[in-house]
């Protein structure tokens, strides 16, 4: 099992918006964009799948990210593409919290 990847301290992610995490940092082939949704953080790719706008810069509410640049919303839970223009789904990835900090952990 690969040891988990520090990616943030929770208290670093906005509760309206995302953090972006450099690709570097993860070690996936996107970005990731985290969100918050109450006590829950997620990880998002964080390119759109209908145009190459960053979610991370997206408005969450009610469990969800809307794309800033044509307002497809996606499922933060599994990634799903929840309205038009977006047809495909973002990849999701796991991450746990532990002592306040996030962490990428394998699948």
């Amino acid at each position: 099992m690969t040891e988990p990847i520090r990616l943030a301290a929770v208290d670093d992610i906005p509760t309206d918006t995302g953090l972006l995490v450099d690709s570097s940092v993860s070690g996936t082939s996107d970005d990731l964009a985290l969100f918050r949704d109450g006590d829950e953080v997620f990880a998002l790719d964080d390119t759109c799948t209908h145009s190459l706008a960053s979610l991370a810069e997206g408005f969450v509410s009610d469990g969800k990210v809307e794309c800033p640049l044509h307002a497809a919303e996606f499922c933060l839970r599994d990634g799903k593409a929840l309205s038009l223009p977006a047809t495909i789904d973002v990849a999701t990835h796991k991450v746990e919290v532990r002592d306040g900090e996030v962490f990428l952990v394998e699948d």
